[in-house]
């Protein structure tokens, strides 16, 4: 391989779909990136959760990055040459009791607060006309009426692709072993060689802790695999996605009638080994919460289940931004199981730091330096997850 080709004008490490929206975004500057990836494109997370174009219950410091993303997935066709498998039927948060429905509408009042009116209160009548399988005891919830659901792997390649067209290289089944900064440029050592480059992006997922200690900055990052089930095909009866308030829940119908029930649930992970083994005792936990709610899918038929594997933060939102240790590199992971709904945003604020060394979206939540930084102790988590 020559010189030219082991080099590019930035460097992503990972390939998922943080990884490939930086450098369609970067394509789409002008600015030539190679992408390493240790395995393919959309092996981890970004390929198999559960889709969710979700909103509804963000963090607060995520709900201004989530609403300006959302903007970019209505117009995903034009983006990536791809419809993703976009679909917009909303997404619910239920209230199966009273303590449901008290932490609910204190949430609305929360975000009114802060001047956001896209999640509204569904009253359990509106509810049972929207989706009249459910459960009658149903009390309400909260909904965003815009949120959507995509195909997370069709998503990852059509960014891929569509980055690639634009003059991005993938170079995948190559593990990168050491990033370092020579005084000049980043060398980035793997096991096919060293890549160089001026600038680099950590888009490394639940290994990207490896990379940001290379650098000086540890963090507490915690490998994670939510787990997913998907039944045969079943009769329509599902348009939203329907989430969960007091348990676990994320649960909704595909347009070939199969239904993907997830929430968060944890399997067993080794990220060394890259081996996830399903808890099957955690699964039945969320398949009687899914009776309960839709007493129907007791008839349901399991086809499969399997487990991503993911990076969580302690306060359970991303590390979005530039290292606190080298001004031409760069962090985007840790995203909880829940960014790929911020995956269009996030490329867009990747390539705007890399190109112009700011951006219009408030990052400031998102810094690494938070770890370190007792004030930040106390940042509230959220739990809300897309699978």
């Amino acid at each position: 391989m020559t010189g030219a080709t082991r080099s590019a004008q930035v460097i992503i490490i990972g390939g998922g779909l943080h990884g490939s929206s930086a450098a369609l975004h970067l394509a789409r500057a002008g600015v030539s990136a190679l992408v390493i990836e240790k395995n393919y494109v959309g092996r981890h997370a970004s390929g198999v959760n559960a889709g969710g174009v979700r909103t509804l219950s963000r963090h607060l410091a995520e709900v201004p990055l989530a609403l300006a993303s959302r903007e970019l997935w209505y117009r995903i066709g034009e983006l990536v040459d791809d419809d993703c498998g976009f679909e917009q039927h909303g997404q619910v948060r239920v209230a199966e009791n009273a303590a449901d429905v008290q932490a609910l509408q204190a949430r609305l009042r929360t975000m009114t607060d802060h001047g956001y009116t896209h999640e509204q209160w569904i009253s359990a009548e509106e509810l049972l006309d929207m989706i009249p399988m459910i459960a009658p005891s149903i009390q309400g919830g909260l909904i965003a009426r815009e949120d959507a659901a995509a195909d997370p792997y069709r998503t990852t390649l059509a960014f891929r692709s569509k980055a690639a067209s634009l003059g991005a290289r993938f170079l995948e089944g190559v593990r990168v072993d050491r990033v370092a900064h020579d005084g000049v440029q980043w060398r980035v050592e793997t096991d096919a060689g060293t890549y160089t480059a001026p600038q680099v992006l950590n888009c490394a997922g639940a290994w990207a802790d490896r990379i940001a200690a290379q650098w000086g900055e540890p963090v507490p990052l915690l490998a994670i695999s939510p787990m997913m089930l998907v039944t045969l095909r079943m009769d329509h009866f599902l348009d939203p996605v329907v989430l969960g308030t007091g348990r676990a829940l994320s649960f909704k119908q595909r347009t070939n009638g199969t239904v993907l029930i997830g929430g968060g649930r944890r399997a067993w992970v080794d990220r060394d080994a890259e081996w996830t083994e399903l808890d099957f005792r955690s699964l039945a936990e969320g398949a009687r919460t899914v009776c309960d709610l839709f007493p129907h899918m007791r008839d349901a038929i399991v086809n499969r289940g399997w487990a991503g594997i993911e990076a969580a933060m302690p306060d359970e939102i991303p590390v979005i931004g530039r290292s606190s240790r080298h001004e031409t590199a760069f962090h985007a992971f840790g995203f909880s199981a829940h960014g790929f709904e911020l995956g269009p945003i996030v490329g867009r604020i990747m390539a705007d730091l890399i190109t112009t060394g700011a951006t219009d979206m408030p990052i400031e939540p998102f810094r690494i330096e938070r770890f370190s930084d007792a004030s930040m102790a106390s940042t509230p988590s959220a739990k809300e997850q897309d699978v």
